[in-house]
């Protein structure tokens, strides 16, 4: 469907881009902040900022602006609207209870992974992660899965968008490297992490496919970085994320 300029609210545009630079990394933001990020000029951002705040999506203290709990309701609206969630958080929860570990499901968007189910054992990272909360694809084990499942051109152009940051000292930042890991999930149909998150986290995912073997999703197991190393978590923790997607595949339509 082609849809032309004048059938679209620029102004909904401009909040949604506002509203979109709030992440973990970067809760509380100015004005210029804002502009910069969404790149709004400050009228405009400013603008858009106070506006959130009259309707209550956004509070302001005299500085700095920081999102509320209501614009929770757009995205609890959006996963709820969603089957997928609903039908991987049984399998989510009895994984994790069999490890005893912590699993996810998320799904790409643009060169991000949105969580979209999650069954916490324990904290393994800095940051708490939710259904709604984001990561970089470029180096998550479930944004690798989920890159590979594009063409390479699309993966490369998306991994293109914007700088690869490293999070770590382990964190592959190069596009060739990158790709090159992308390439070995698609040939291995598994991507595995050593810290390239956050130091101390390691975890591993596979791709959810539905019945025509489309990937629609990725689960993966994060859990702290052992002496057993990589391999090791290979080893243990793969064959339960393959029988997971298996029995996952069957109900997938």
């Amino acid at each position: 469907m082609t849809i032309s300029q004048r059938d679209t609210m620029g102004g909904l545009a401009k909040g949604l881009a506002v509203i979109e630079t709030f992440t973990a990394d970067l809760p509380r933001q100015s004005i210029a902040g804002v502009a910069a990020a969404s790149g709004l000029d400050r009228a405009t951002a400013r603008r858009c900022l106070l506006t959130l705040v009259q309707l209550g999506y956004a509070d302001y203290d005299g500085k700095f602006f920081t999102l509320t709990p209501r614009v929770l309701r757009l995205g609890t609206a959006c996963l709820a609207a969603m089957p997928l969630p609903q039908v991987v958080q049984p399998w989510l929860d009895r994984l994790s209870d069999e490890l005893g570990e912590s699993t996810s499901v998320s799904i790409l968007d643009g060169d991000e992974i949105v969580y979209v189910a999650r069954a916490a054992q324990r904290k393994v990272m800095s940051i708490s992660l939710m259904p709604g909360s984001r990561l970089p694809a470029y180096c998550t084990s479930m944004g690798r899965v989920l890159l590979a499942a594009l063409p390479e051109d699309e993966a490369r152009r998306r991994l293109a968008a914007r700088p690869l940051p490293a999070r770590t000292p382990l964190t592959a930042t190069g596009i060739a490297e990158v790709m090159a890991r992308v390439a070995l999930a698609r040939e291995q149909g598994y991507a595995a992490i050593d810290q390239e998150v956050e130091m101390g986290l390691r975890s591993l995912a596979v791709p959810l496919l539905n019945a025509r073997g489309i990937t629609v999703a990725a689960v993966n197991l994060g859990l702290p970085a052992l002496a057993e190393g990589v391999d090791g978590l290979v080893t243990r923790y793969l064959p339960a994320l393959r029988r997971l997607q298996a029995e996952i595949r069957k109900v997938l339509r």
